[in-house]
């Protein structure tokens, strides 16, 4: 399941998160957002109850796009105890974004 984050949710939903949080930084315009869109969505299939997924479209949450750079869409965040740690952007393989997924993956699972 994929949370859809606003600028008034994103504190509770995201940095108060006790699983490691993927965030979708998208706008409904962006066609390279829309490429990205179903690897999402698999990897929240995928990872329920280890991993919260997450979308804000940043032109409905600009406060939140601004507080943390959001240059260029699609841009995907991975946060881990309430911190940005990982930061991709573009479009890129399923691969490459569970391989930046799997340390914090891991970590939440010892922790448990």
């Amino acid at each position: 399941m994929v949370t859809n984050l606003t600028d008034v949710n994103f504190k509770q939903e995201v940095l108060e998160s006790e699983l490691p949080c993927l965030v979708d930084f998208w706008a409904v315009w962006c066609g390279p957002c829309m490429m990205v869109s179903p690897i999402v969505e698999e990897i929240a299939t995928e990872y329920a109850g280890k991993l919260k997924v997450c979308k804000i479209n940043v032109d409905e949450s600009p406060v939140t796009s601004s507080n943390y750079g959001i240059m260029a869409i699609p841009t995907l965040m991975i946060f881990y105890k309430g911190k940005e740690v990982e930061r991709i952007v573009g479009v890129v393989p399923k691969e490459q974004i569970i391989n930046k997924l799997k340390p914090y993956l891991e970590e939440a699972k010892k922790e448990e």
